[in-house]
């Protein structure tokens, strides 16, 4: 075993012919958030091994749920991956309705499904945008619909437990159209070259880690609820994921797109099938969801968000536990940092699409 010796960012250039262990963090500009990346190297600047620390941004947001009301749990179950806030506000909403039996208008299930794809394009950009600065145009765009609609730039609270807080605007959706026309892959110039053959994150080890998402069905996890556990306007949509198997850089990157184009498709189906009608349910004051419990899932724009939620038919939920995707993935690093080189760490995770939130709910 080679010796090891322990220095910062920057430090121990001078200790030549031992394993470096470096810590990169906890302010990494990599990531939505503060985590670190423990590092192990080799002289030749090689990272033999990679552990990934998280804990430094904790929100305890499953146990915030707790002493509020079902309303209120909305309020607070889109900020835990804030570039997913529509789809996390889904994912409880949705567990809340299947325990009570509610029948979600299908104009809200539709809406639903539009606005779950607009807020995945919007996130793609953000990630794309460090890779091509002219991706911050159609992130710009998406956000100002989705701002429009219901009102919040960031944290959306538009889902409520029975369908939507209300109808969208008038024209709203000929906006969309119309947006979603200029939206174009075509334009977003990345130099896939720089990135073939870096971080390969086997298909074994994405199964093991339950990597999911573009990150996942890169390394050939072919999985994706908008077909395998569908909302009831998917399953109308004939939704195919596309899945490659590189496993690199290159192939995170070219997922990411692929779904822009998947949700442009998708968006402009649900434009064409929008039915009229309401966008909610009446309710009490005090919704109470009774004794039990349930599972329910979303396809989020990383993957999997998924949410437990157990009741003793109270008001509050005695338990609401997240399944969040960015989770999960965070340490899927510990399987493909290992091999790459120092000058390539950039150029890995800048492929590698995490929000830190997520991951310390």
């Amino acid at each position: 075993m080679s010796e090891q010796i322990t220095v910062g960012v920057g430090a121990g250039a001078r200790y030549l012919g031992v394993d470096r262990v470096i810590d990169l963090g906890p302010l990494h500009p990599s990531a939505h958030g503060a985590y670190r990346l423990r590092l192990t190297v080799t002289p030749d600047l090689v990272i033999t091994a990679a552990e990934p620390l998280v804990g430094h941004l904790h929100r305890g947001a499953e146990k915030l749920f707790e002493v509020r009301d079902y309303r209120q749990v909305l309020t607070l179950a889109n900020r835990h991956d804030w570039l997913s806030a529509f789809c996390n506000e889904l994912a409880v909403a949705l567990a809340v309705e299947r325990m009570t039996g509610m029948d979600v208008p299908a104009r809200a299930q539709w809406l639903r499904a539009l606005l779950c794809e607009l807020n995945r394009l919007m996130a793609h950009m953000v990630f794309l945008t460090p890779l091509s600065p002219n991706a911050a145009t159609y992130r710009e765009g998406v956000q100002a619909l989705m701002e429009e609609a219901s009102g919040g730039r960031i944290h959306f609270m538009f889902n409520r437990i029975g369908g939507l807080r209300e109808d969208v605007p008038a024209g709203w959706t000929e906006r969309v159209a119309a947006f979603l026309s200029t939206v174009d892959t075509e334009t977003l110039t990345i130099d896939f070259g720089a990135l073939e053959g870096l971080g390969v994150l086997p298909h074994e080890d994405a199964l093991a880690y339950g990597v999911t998402g573009p990150i996942g069905r890169a390394s050939g996890v072919d999985f994706d609820l908008r077909r395998d556990d569908p909302l009831p306007a998917y399953k109308a949509l004939g939704f195919s994921p596309v899945v490659r198997t590189e496993g690199d850089a290159a192939a995170r990157v070219r997922c990411l797109l692929d779904e822009v184009q998947k949700s442009v498709e998708l968006a402009r189906a649900c434009l064409e099938q929008l039915p009229q009608g309401p966008v909610n349910l009446r309710l009490p004051k005090a919704i109470k969801a009774p004794e039990g419990s349930v599972y329910t899932r979303v396809e989020a724009p990383l993957g999997t968000s998924g949410v437990h939620l157990s009741s003793r038919g109270e008001k509050t939920p005695w338990r609401l536990k997240l399944r969040t995707p960015s989770f999960n993935n965070v340490q899927a690093l510990s399987a493909l940092l290992p091999g790459t080189k120092v000058d390539d760490l950039p150029a890995v995770l800048s492929s590698f699409a995490v929000v830190v939130g997520d991951i310390d709910k």
